[in-house]
């Protein structure tokens, strides 16, 4: 038969239990607006009153109460690793949807100041010189605008390069958040391993690695798995970033500057140690797409338009004559955006007649090259069509990369709902257990009383009948 006094063992575990319970309630309350936090929950269980009975045993000891068997992380799994996923789609589609932004105002397409008027109103000036060519203001006013054309495109190329090494830039320093994180990460997984081996409580600690975790996911689409002793192996690819309590490190490599960007040399983010190219996604994935394919992709086609403009004038030229009958020129340096330049300085060098007055035998003096180029505007295979069709791509590629990103953040934000909803701190819920908790202290408290008052009935009463 169990002891009188076996109870107040039993309400004592409960008031050790209930505390317990209120002084989670409270850190939950306390951290209900904390990034990161992960709800925690009391795990009780009932302490047997015998562990080990034996096979004709007969006590009637029902128990000797309460015990806390774990103080829980409200985490899926699932969830999180599916937020790490949408969350780093989501982070490659805004840095993306960013750098088309920034090209886009560069371009600045449509708009009176931009590549494509300028070019219209060159071939105008063209115009102008076949409508009047015995004036040489009409002549100055063609190389005016044909400087601005160059200078437009030199000043594209210009802000396209400057892109180039502000995202070089802001990798280089991606790639060293990336190495602090991950040894961080790392001393965390030792500290968090032997505190667990100890029978500590470390879910402050792992809320702090898994907000790191993300963090790694959006910069560079790491990946992660908790291992058997508590620690988190991440991933870059398939390739270990943290692989127990040791990390390894990333650097850039690659051309700095747009200019040194080759089919066969690219920005690459590598693994330190090995040289090998690490799949990176994330913001820095989009970093590297943006810098190896779009933006070299649109200075091309900025270079083939400012090749087809040289080419197609300089061409013209060299079949005319200028208006004292010396044979044409180059009118046009360069053949690239970044270093094409109007080459003419003086109006009487325009070679605008395919006929030459100094003939001998049938002079003449006409405006056939300007005709000529007039048209070049308007052709399928001219600069204005290669310009166009090159705004058209981007245009398609920028709304394209928008419309996804608007979908991806949908999808991120409902699977953040879900996990907010699976480890976030509810208020409501916490006022609840707050009030279960402190009803179950005070029961607690009365038990004890009442087993008090029993044993002052036994000890300073009981026999003393008749004295």
């Amino acid at each position: 038969m169990a002891s009188t006094f076996g109870g107040i063992n039993t309400a004592l575990t409960s008031l050790y239990a209930q505390r317990r319970g209120l002084d989670v309630t409270g850190q939950n309350i306390a951290n209900a607006n904390t990034e990161g936090y992960t709800r925690q929950r009391v795990r009780m269980q009932a302490q047997s009153g015998s562990l080990n009975p034996g096979v004709y045993s007969t006590t009637e000891q029902i128990g000797t109460g309460v015990s806390i068997a774990e103080v829980e992380r409200g985490r899926n799994v699932y969830l999180d690793e599916r937020g790490r996923t949408e969350h780093a789609n989501s982070a490659y589609l805004a840095s993306q949807k960013g750098s088309y932004d920034q090209i886009e105002s560069v371009l600045a397409e449509p708009s009176d100041t931009a590549i494509q008027a300028r070019l219209h109103d060159m071939w105008d000036a063209w115009n102008d010189v076949a409508n009047n060519w015995q004036d040489p203001s009409t002549r100055s006013a063609l190389i005016e605008r044909s400087k601005t054309v160059a200078i437009s495109l030199n000043d594209t190329h210009t802000a396209l390069a400057n892109q180039f090494q502000a995202q070089n830039g802001q990798m280089s320093a991606f790639v060293d958040q990336v190495n602090t994180v991950a040894s961080s990460i790392a001393d965390m997984n030792n500290q968090i391993v032997i505190a667990q081996q100890a029978g500590l409580p470390a879910n402050e600690l792992q809320d702090q690695r898994d907000t790191k975790i993300m963090q790694l996911s959006e910069l560079v689409g790491a990946t992660a798995q908790t291992t058997k002793n508590g620690a988190v192996n991440v991933y870059v690819g398939s390739a270990a970033l943290v692989e127990g309590f040791n990390a390894r490190s990333l650097k850039l490599a690659g051309p700095p500057t747009l200019d040194g960007i080759a089919a066969t040399d690219k920005v690459a983010l590598q693994w330190t140690d090995t040289g090998i190219n690490a799949s990176a996604g994330g913001t820095m994935g989009a970093m590297l797409d943006t810098m190896n394919n779009v933006i070299p992709g649109i200075a091309s086609g900025l270079d083939k338009v400012a090749k087809s403009i040289a080419d197609t004038v300089n061409n013209a030229q060299a079949g005319g004559y200028t208006q004292d009958g010396t044979p044409g020129g180059d009118f046009f340096t360069g053949t690239t955006a970044g270093t094409i330049a109007v080459q003419l300085t003086d109006p009487s060098q325009v070679a605008f007649s395919k006929g030459n007055p100094l003939d001998p035998t049938t002079p003449a003096l006409d405006h056939g090259v300007a005709d000529d180029l007039v048209d070049i505007g308007a052709s399928a295979g001219g600069p204005d069509a290669t310009y166009q069709a090159m705004i058209g791509q981007l245009g398609v590629a920028a709304q394209a990369v928008s419309r996804r990103s608007e979908i991806q953040d949908a999808v991120r934000d409902q699977v953040d709902t879900s996990r907010d909803a699976e480890s976030g701190v509810n208020l409501d819920e916490e006022m609840t257990h707050l009030l279960t908790y402190q009803r179950g202290y005070e029961a607690a408290s009365r038990v004890l009383t009442t087993i008090d008052s029993m044993l002052d009935q036994l000890i300073n009463r009981t026999g003393m009948v008749g004295r």
